[in-house]
C-alpha cells in the first residue's frame, strides 16, 4: 500500500532497533495516547512488535516507511475497528522527528484512508487528537477529518490539563470532488 511519499507494510523483527530510537524519546510520545513507563526496554517492545504481527479483526498495525530510502519512520493503526458499525479508529506516530511536519504523516494517512473506505468498506474514521498537538490537527484538517466533539480538559499534560477532540471522516466526505 504505497502513498505519495510512503508506503505501509507489517512489522519485521528488523524494525526493533529503529523504534527503539524513538520510543524512550518523550517529545515524540507526549502525543501518544498512552502513558508510557520509562524507559521502555528492547523486550517489551519486541512483544509490542510481536501483538502488532498477530492482529486481529479489530486491530491492523502498519509500519510505515519511507518509498525514497525505505527507511521505517513511525507507525499507524486502525484500532477498535466495528464491522457492523463498518468504524474503525485510527492512531499514528511518525517517531522519527526529522520527518516531522513534511507530509509524511499526511500521506500515511491517506493511504489509511484509501484501505479503510476503498477496501475494507468501511463508513467511518475517527480518531482523538490532543488539542496541544496543533501539527496533527492541521494535518488531519487537510485529510477531511472533522471536529465531531470534545473531551473536556481530558490530558493533563506538563501541569495542565487540555481537551481531547475527536474527529472523524465519513465514507461520502472522502468520495466527494474536492
Amino acid at each position: 500500500m504505497e502513498g505519495k511519499l510512503v508506503r505501509l507494510r507489517g512489522y519485521e523483527r528488523s524494525d526493533l532497533d529503529a523504534v527503539m530510537k524513538w520510543i524512550n524519546d518523550e517529545e515524540v510520545t507526549d502525543f501518544l495516547g498512552s502513558r508510557l513507563t520509562y524507559p521502555v526496554s528492547s523486550i517489551a517492545e519486541e512483544k509490542f512488535i510481536e501483538a502488532a504481527v498477530k492482529s486481529s479483526d479489530t486491530e491492523k498495525t502498519f509500519v510505515i516507511e519511507t518509498i525514497a530510502e525505505r527507511k521505517y519512520i513511525g507507525a499507524i493503526t486502525f484500532h477498535a475497528i466495528n464491522w457492523l458499525n463498518r468504524s474503525a479508529g485510527l492512531g499514528i506516530v511518525i517517531g522519527d522527528k526529522s520527518y516531522w511536519g513534511r507530509g509524511y504523516g499526511t500521506d500515511a494517512m491517506r493511504v489509511m484512508m484509501r484501505l479503510g473506505f476503498d477496501k475494507m468498506n468501511l463508513h467511518r474514521l475517527w480518531l482523538h487528537v490532543f488539542e496541544y498537538n496543533q501539527r496533527a490537527i492541521a494535518s488531519y484538517e487537510k485529510c477531511g477529518f472533522k471536529r465531531e466533539g470534545v473531551f473536556r480538559k481530558e490530558r493533563f499534560h506538563r501541569g495542565r490539563y487540555y481537551d481531547t477532540f475527536v474527529m472523524s471522516i465519513l465514507d461520502d466526505e472522502y468520495r466527494a470532488p474536492a
